[in-house]
């Protein structure tokens, strides 16, 4: 997913604040499930929530106000209540800016942990 960084992107240097990636984090997962046919408003309509567990990234160089970055998401494993996304961030011109990891959990609209619907584990893994 490619997104170019504005000015509401960035600190007073230009260069994009830290908690900003967690914003790109989330909707390059949302553009991950969508492409695979789910839709993030439908499953919770339907009672299947995913909540972060756990969020680790590493960032390994500045983007900056005008870039354009892309964000490639995968999924490295899932389990019966889990799924776990990775994304690498390069700028225009290739550098990886920063990777990360995303373990989210499935939980019901009363935020207990539930089975996540086997569909939908298949989607996510393909």
């Amino acid at each position: 997913m490619k997104r170019r960084i504005y000015y509401y992107d960035t600190d007073c240097g230009g260069v994009v604040y830290y908690g900003n990636y967690m914003k790109f984090l989330e909707e390059a997962r949302t553009e991950y499930m969508e492409a695979r046919g789910l839709s993030v408003k439908a499953l919770m309509d339907g009672g299947v929530w995913f909540v972060v567990k756990r969020q680790e990234i590493e960032y390994k160089a500045p983007a900056v106000y005008g870039d354009v970055v892309e964000t490639r998401t995968w999924v490295n494993e899932t389990s019966a209540i889990r799924v776990q996304f990775a994304y690498e961030i390069k700028n225009q011109d290739g550098k990886i800016i920063s990777k990360a990891v995303t373990d989210m959990v499935c939980v019901g609209p009363d935020f207990k942990i539930k089975e996540m619907p086997s569909d939908v584990r298949t989607r996510l893994q393909g």
